[in-house]
């Protein structure tokens, strides 16, 4: 069973009353932000607000690291584009089935553990890539496996000697300034989105959650 977060101003479709996920209704992209973090999918409801949709999806698919699902008109098929930001889309009136299916599709996706995402920086340790608004992240071996393991804590507080004994090994002797020289330079590489890893002074380091990185952007 999947967590869903309907968003609209109007009760959803008969149909996510006939499957078994916990939905949730939400009335606006602000309220969808604060609570990406606990849903499995977000479902934006384009059947009557169709430019109101295209705004939800685009707001929703920059701040959070959750999969979207559009709801469309039939008769509004023809504007859609994947520049909108939504992951999937399914036309109104689709059977309860169908909705099941891309439901499971978009939830069996996120919960790849050699996939990892955050707003829009994601990291793929199969493929051994990483990228940020789908550009290719040029990193170093090292550098990509001090963003793999912050992603994979997120709102934890790493000290700079548990980063150095997890990425460098136990057997590393170089010290924890290390540690801040890979941090400053991958942040460049971030660029504007390099608010998502965090410093606590005099500790280490934090990856912020998607609703963190959101207000601070």
């Amino acid at each position: 069973m999947s967590a869903v977060l309907f968003v609209s101003g109007v009760e959803p479709p008969e149909a996510f009353a006939l499957l078994s996920h916990n939905v949730s209704r939400i009335t606006s992209t602000a309220q969808a932000l604060l609570e990406a973090e606990s849903a499995d999918v977000i479902v934006v409801d384009g059947r009557t607000e169709l430019a109101n949709a295209r705004t939800a999806c685009h707001t929703l698919s920059q701040g959070a690291g959750t999969p979207i699902l559009l709801i469309v008109a039939v008769s509004g098929l023809a504007v859609l584009s994947p520049e909108w930001g939504f992951n999937d889309f399914i036309t109104d009136g689709s059977e309860p089935a169908e909705l099941d299916a891309r439901l499971r599709v978009l939830t069996r996706t996120t919960s790849d553990p050699d996939v990892l995402a955050a707003g829009p920086i994601r990291v793929d340790g199969a493929a051994y890539s990483a990228s940020v608004d789908g550009e290719p992240l040029d990193l170093t071996y090292t550098e990509f496996e001090l963003l793999r393991y912050l992603m994979q804590h997120p709102g934890r507080v790493l000290s700079r000697e548990t980063l150095v004994s997890q990425v460098w090994g136990y057997d590393y002797y170089g010290g924890t300034r290390t540690v801040d020289v890979h941090v400053r330079r991958l942040r460049a590489k971030l660029g504007q989105f390099d608010h998502y890893i965090g410093t606590v002074r005099n500790v280490g380091y934090r990856f912020a959650s998607a609703r963190e990185a959101h207000r601070a952007g």
